[in-house]
C-alpha cells in the first residue's frame, strides 16, 4: 500500500487541490498453490488479511495530513502576500515611485486572506497561529469579574452557567474558601466541558476559557451566569461580558496613510512574516510526523513478482471451471484492438 500524493503549487497537497488516498498495488494479486484444494483456502486468507489491513487503516492520520498539507498551503500564500507587501513598503519608505494605491492594494489582499484563515486551514489553525489538527481551533476568553482573586475570597458560593439560552441545563461549580487555584480550575473545566467549554490556568496565574472557533460566536452571545447575590450581586441569571483573546496578526489595523503609519506597518508585516514561518515550521513537523505514522501503520504485504503473477494466471487459465473464466474475463477487461495494435508496434 502506498501514498499518492497531488502536488499543489506549495509542493504540498491542499484539500482542496487533492488529498493523500490510499491506493492498493496488491489488490489484484492472484494467491497460487499446489492444488485447486489449498488455493482457495489460502486466496481466503489474503484476501481476509487485505481486508483487515484496509479496515484497520486510521482514517484520523489521513485526516491529519490532509489538514496540515492544507494548512501549508495557505500559510506559504499568507507568506508570499506578505513578502509582496513588504517589498512595496520598503519601496515607498525609499521615495521610489510605484504604482498609485498598490500597497492599499497589498495590504486589502492580506486581509482577505487572513479572514479566510479558519476556512483556508480546515479549521486547524487558530487566531494565534497555533495548529491543532486532529482537534478543531480554539478560541481562548476572559470572563470579566471573573478572577482568580476573587474566586478564591469570600463565602462559599454556587455559580450555575449557561450556553445557548434558558433552555439549555444549567452547569455549576461550587466555589468555597481555601480552594488553589488548581482546584479552581479543575472544577470549572469539569462543570463546563459539557457546554463545550475548556479551562485552563494561564500563564500569569489567570482563568483562561476555551471553546472552538466554529462556537465562539454562541458562547459569546449567550453565556450568562447566575450565583447567590455575592459575585454577581442580582442573583438572577445574567448574561456575562467576554473577551476574546487578539489574534496574532491584526491587518485592519495597519495603516498608510503618513511615513509613520508606514513605518510602523512594515515594522507588524515583519513580525506578521515570522510568525508565518514559526507556524510553518511547526506544521511541517505535524505533517512529517503524521506521514512517518501512516507508514508505520501499513499492513504487512506479501510481495508478489510479475513472474509469480503470470504463473499464477497461466495454471488458473488451464483449469476448467468458473475460476478459469474468472481469471480471463478479469485480465481482458479494458483490452481493446487499439491497444493490442499499439502494443504490437512498440516491437
Amino acid at each position: 500500500m502506498q501514498i499518492v500524493q497531488t502536488s499543489s503549487s506549495s509542493g504540498v497537497n491542499a484539500k482542496g487541490a487533492g488529498t493523500a488516498r490510499v491506493v492498493d498495488d496488491a489488490s489484484a494479486a492472484i494467491n497460487g498453490s499446489a492444488s485447486a484444494r489449498s488455493e482457495a483456502p489460502a486466496a481466503k486468507r489474503s484476501t481476509a488479511s487485505l481486508q483487515r489491513g484496509l479496515s484497520n487503516w486510521d482514517h484520523q492520520l489521513q485526516g491529519e495530513i490532509s489538514n496540515a498539507q492544507q494548512t501549508l498551503d495557505y500559510l506559504e500564500r499568507s507568506s508570499s502576500q506578505l513578502q509582496a507587501l513588504k517589498s512595496e513598503l520598503a519601496a515607498k519608505l525609499a521615495a521610489r515611485q510605484g504604482r498609485e494605491g498598490q500597497v492599499e492594494a497589498r495590504v486589502r489582499q492580506f486581509s482577505n486572506t487572513w479572514r479566510q484563515r479558519a476556512s483556508a486551514s480546515g479549521g486547524t489553525l487558530d487566531a494565534q497561529l497555533g495548529y491543532t489538527s486532529p482537534q478543531a481551533a480554539q478560541q481562548n476568553f476572559s470572563i470579566r469579574g471573573l478572577t482568580m482573586a476573587s474566586l478564591q475570597e469570600g463565602p462559599q458560593e454556587v455559580l450555575a452557567f449557561s450556553v445557548g439560552g434558558a433552555n439549555q441545563a444549567l452547569r455549576s461549580v461550587n466555589i468555597e474558601p481555601g480552594l488553589s487555584a488548581n482546584e479552581i480550575v479543575s472544577r470549572f473545566d469539569r462543570a463546563l466541558m459539557p457546554s463545550g467549554i475548556g479551562v485552563k490556568l494561564g500563564e500569569n496565574g489567570e482563568l483562561v476559557f476555551s471553546t472552538s472557533e466554529a462556537a465562539w460566536a454562541n458562547v459569546r452571545d449567550s453565556l450568562s451566569v447566575r450565583g447567590s447575590g455575592i459575585r454577581y450581586p442580582t442573583g438572577q441569571m445574567s448574561r456575562v461580558r467576554t473577551d476574546a483573546e487578539p489574534a496574532a496578526i491584526a491587518p485592519e489595523e495597519w495603516n498608510t496613510g503618513d511615513v509613520e503609519a508606514l513605518r510602523a506597518t512594515l515594522q507588524q508585516v515583519v513580525q506578521a512574516l515570522a510568525q508565518l514561518q514559526a507556524a510553518r515550521s511547526s506544521v511541517s513537523l505535524a505533517l512529517a510526523q503524521a506521514t512517518g505514522r501512516v507508514a508505520r501503520a501499513q499492513p504487512v504485504q506479501v510481495n508478489v513478482s510479475m513472474d509469480t503473477l503470470a504463473e499464477n494466471f497461466t495454471q488458473k487459465a488451464s483449469e476448467p471451471g468458473y475460476e478459469s473464466l474468472l481469471a480471463i474475463s478479469s485480465a481482458l477487461v479494458g483490452i481493446s484492438r487499439e491497444r493490442v495494435v499499439a502494443l504490437l508496434g512498440l516491437e
